[in-house]
């Protein structure tokens, strides 16, 4: 079975390409919000490339990042050198002293990547180890990825960066008994005449809000608010994008 994290260091030169021509910095605005009113130490789970943490640190937030995958966080040492606090480590068994944090938080569906169940539980329960009584927990969930069609190798994606042209064709499989998504994806790479071709999985798990509500209580928090946009409107079913603020009791 493949687990969550695999996939991700093959993913770690696309990474940032791809996500300028998605998502984009539409996210860091408020998420530096919410890491400056935590008045305190903040951990960023799955930190990857640092595409929300850098940000951050520029904002002058004290935070620390922490992912598994090597190559995603050579990626973020290399363009943050010597200012960069970032921590190769599961995030299912984290690595700090107790109450260590005053918020911890956790962008674009970072907890989607945990597949199983005891998975998450491991995670939620190792969070509400490190945060401080009170402290602030942010989950981003990405909620349409269970509604993509199926389909096969669909070009997605193409266009320059750098020297290098790159193309991305996708597949999707659903699992819609375990609630998972699966993205095969295929980046052919073009640099002059030669050209390569890096193929690769990425599987996601996604809760509904009821679910991961449920999740959260029975780790110690309270979810304090529930938005459905980075602009903080109220959530409701056919949000684009579904977060979760919680409180550790």
């Amino acid at each position: 079975m493949t687990e969550g994290w695999h996939g991700w260091d093959e993913y770690a030169p696309f990474y940032d390409w791809e996500n300028a021509r998605t998502l984009g910095r539409r996210d860091v605005p408020f998420w530096t919000s919410v890491a400056k009113q935590a008045r305190g130490r903040v951990l960023e789970l799955g930190c990857g490339t640092g595409r929300v943490s850098k940000p951050l640190i520029d904002a002058g937030v004290d935070l620390v990042g922490i992912d598994r995958s090597a190559a995603m966080l050579a990626r973020f040492r290399s363009a943050e050198a010597s200012r960069s606090k970032c921590i190769r480590g599961d995030i299912r068994a984290l690595p700090f002293a107790d109450e260590s944090f005053a918020a911890v938080i956790a962008p674009y569906g970072i907890l989607q990547s945990l597949t199983r169940d005891r998975d998450l539980a491991a995670t939620l329960g190792s969070v509400a180890r490190v945060t401080k009584r009170g402290g602030l927990l942010g989950i981003d969930l990405v909620p349409d990825v269970p509604n993509w069609r199926e389909y096969q190798d669909r070009e997605q994606l193409r266009g320059r960066d750098g020297a290098r042209h790159l193309t991305l064709i996708e597949s999707v499989h659903q699992n819609r008994r375990r609630r998972q998504t699966r993205f095969t994806q295929t980046y052919i790479e073009r640099r002059g005449a030669k050209e390569t071709t890096h193929r690769f999985d990425l599987v996601f798990r996604t809760l509904t809000v009821p679910q991961m509500i449920d999740r959260l209580e029975r780790a110690g928090f309270g979810v304090d608010r529930l938005l459905g946009d980075y602009r903080g409107r109220a959530w409701d079913p056919r949000a684009e994008v579904w977060i979760l603020l919680a409180k550790k009791g």
